[in-house]
């Protein structure tokens, strides 16, 4: 099985003798092939190098895994993404599949069925360029629209019809309201918010968010000293509830 081209596979992994194991033979098979040993790190080099597939552990230093996913589905739902990883439950699998996960393969695991696993994602994921937007899987839960009160906001184009008029929402301001649509109903801690929308780890400052948020329900809200749909939670964070209203 040898690759077509020099495909980029980005691998975060922090077992180094896995990483360098997954590397050695990936490249015999003809890929380029970079490894990062946390998230933060990871998710520096799928913004700098873009890779065709990444190859992704959960229990990782910095941010974990499953944060690394999210942030990376908020802005691409088609990239081919493996998670390998001794978390193998099915609750745990479910989660990751739940978050945009591709596959998911348990550690230990048998290298001849993880190559022929990356081979068979890279395939699909030609085949899926092809695809229309909606045909995909994995991200189904984030609509095309989002719309909530008197409030419609266009997901691709970022533009949003609200209280406020027509705004073109910065690209920072749809992913985290991409985020907010994919958690709706369910409170998101601040440092979580930071970690997925940001790729931020902890000893940043929680204002980044409080900012945004105040931008959002100036937008959005009747009253913003009353929010209706972007609710404070004392001690945890916020919560994104497009019932009320």
């Amino acid at each position: 099985m040898k690759a077509s081209g020099k495909n980029r596979i980005l691998i975060v992994e922090d077992d180094p003798h896995i990483a360098e194991g997954l590397k050695l033979n990936l490249e015999m098979q003809g890929f380029a092939v970079k490894v990062c040993g946390d998230g933060v790190s990871g998710l520096a080099a799928w913004k700098q190098w873009r890779p065709q597939l990444i190859v992704l552990d959960i229990m990782l230093p910095g941010i974990d895994g499953l944060s690394v996913l999210q942030s990376i589905r908020l802005e691409d739902e088609r990239l081919p993404i493996l998670i390998l990883s001794a978390r193998a439950t099915v609750d745990d699998k479910v989660k990751g599949l739940t978050y945009g996960v591709d596959d998911y393969l348990a550690k230990p695991f048998n290298l001849e069925e993880f190559l022929l696993r990356v081979e068979r994602l890279l395939k699909r994921a030609v085949w899926d360029r092809g695809a229309p937007e909606a045909g995909l899987t994995g991200f189904q839960d984030i609509p095309d629209e989002l719309a909530f009160g008197k409030n419609h906001i266009d997901l691709h184009t970022g533009i949003a019809r609200c209280r406020a008029g027509s705004v073109q929402l910065t690209e920072q301001e749809l992913k985290l309201l991409k985020l907010f649509a994919r958690h709706r109903g369910t409170p998101l801690p601040r440092s979580k918010i930071l970690e997925i929308g940001w790729g931020y780890t902890g000893g940043m400052t929680t204002r980044t968010v409080d900012n945004f948020i105040v931008r959002f329900r100036k937008y959005f809200e009747a009253d913003p000293k009353t929010p209706a749909f972007f609710k404070s939670i004392r001690g945890v964070g916020y919560v994104f509830d497009p019932g009320n209203g």
